[in-house]
């Protein structure tokens, strides 16, 4: 690691001295419009190669784009990402060294790269990268086909660590420890070892009876077998309040499969989702299973699973925007 920043240090250093010699030289010359003219152009150059160095390998600004991490992260937030907290990424993407001594800890707010991105081909994402960086996180152009920005990186919460197994019931956490024997619900967890409040519900519990019908109503309609609902099932859907726009789809997965391997047994793929959601996810050795503050309104761990450290890009430890609300951000 050393060496590698040594190198970056003596590049710098060379780079440096020439511009010097050729502006010494260029302020001997007559000034014509496209000397004024390259002068800025090379100054831009010279601030966005900076830019993008700085961005790289120190520290990165980001822009939240989404309110997964409500309200500890508003959407428009900005933050500053320090890029070399978990190890060095030689390139946007690439592969890291110098991660040995430096380990995600458990509630840290990472950035990381989306499991689920669909990759537009190698030199559009360099690009759309280096402009993101070049920009200060100003522009983006890398945009899903609906025009909305395709979210190559996440910024959410680092949850479960190595060894741990974590379970969701109803939209609840419970987390079992490496080690341990029991499952222990997430507000009781956080409290005994002083973690973050961040984390919260916002799907009403009394939700969940017309949510679970909802789900297995699903089943009967891909069965075909709407006439056979039983009348109990159909007056708990009846009674959801449909006027919510945030349901926990997760949950709704769950009891759909389980409806589904009740239907049909010998659904396989439906039997083996609903067993995985009621076992848990289990975390493995140099992984971590991040999840969004703003639980019902999370595209995360629950529906990716556990992400390797290796994908992880940085660590979030400062919001500059909005001005009114500048604060140190840490793990604990």
């Amino acid at each position: 690691m050393d060496a590698f920043l040594t190198g970056i240090e003596s590049l710098a250093g060379r780079y440096l001295t020439h511009r010097k010699r050729v502006k010494a030289y260029n302020k001997s010359r007559p000034k014509t419009i496209l000397w004024e003219i390259w002068s800025w152009v090379d100054a831009l150059i010279f601030a966005v190669f900076w830019v993008i160095i700085i961005n790289q390998f120190l520290f990165q600004f980001f822009l939240i784009p989404t309110p997964s991490m409500v309200s500890t992260l508003n959407v428009n937030d900005r933050v500053a990402v320090i890029k070399n907290a978990y190890g060095t990424e030689l390139y946007p993407g690439g592969r890291k060294i110098s991660t040995s001594s430096r380990k995600v800890e458990r509630d840290d707010i990472i950035t990381f790269y989306n499991p689920e991105y669909e990759s537009k081909g190698p030199v559009f994402d360099l690009l759309s990268q280096v402009v993101f960086m070049g920009t200060l996180s100003l522009v983006n152009i890398d945009r899903n086909p609906d025009g909305s920005i395709a979210e190559r990186l996440y910024v959410k919460r680092a949850v479960g660590m190595s060894g741990d197994t974590v379970r969701f019931e109803h939209g609840n956490v419970y987390i079992k420890p490496a080690g341990e024997q029991s499952f222990i619900p997430e507000e009781d967890f956080r409290a005994e070892n002083g973690l973050s409040t961040g984390p919260h519900r916002s799907v009403d519990m009394s939700l969940y009876p017309g949510l679970d019908a909802y789900a297995d109503l699903l089943a009967y309609q891909q069965y075909g077998i709407m006439a056979q609902a039983p009348a109990e099932i159909i007056s708990r859907y009846e009674s959801l309040d449909k006027s919510t726009n945030v349901f926990d789809m997760y949950a709704v997965e769950k009891e759909k499969a389980r409806m589904i391997s009740l239907i049909d047994p010998t659904d396989m793929s439906a039997r083996s989702l609903y067993n995985a959601a009621e076992n848990g996810i289990f975390v493995p050795e140099g992984s971590i299973l991040p999840l969004g503050d703003n639980r019902d309104n999370s595209r995360d761990g629950r529906y990716f699973g556990p992400v390797g450290e290796n994908k992880i890009n940085g660590k979030v430890v400062f919001r500059f925007w909005p001005l009114n609300n500048i604060s140190v951000l840490s793990g604990k």
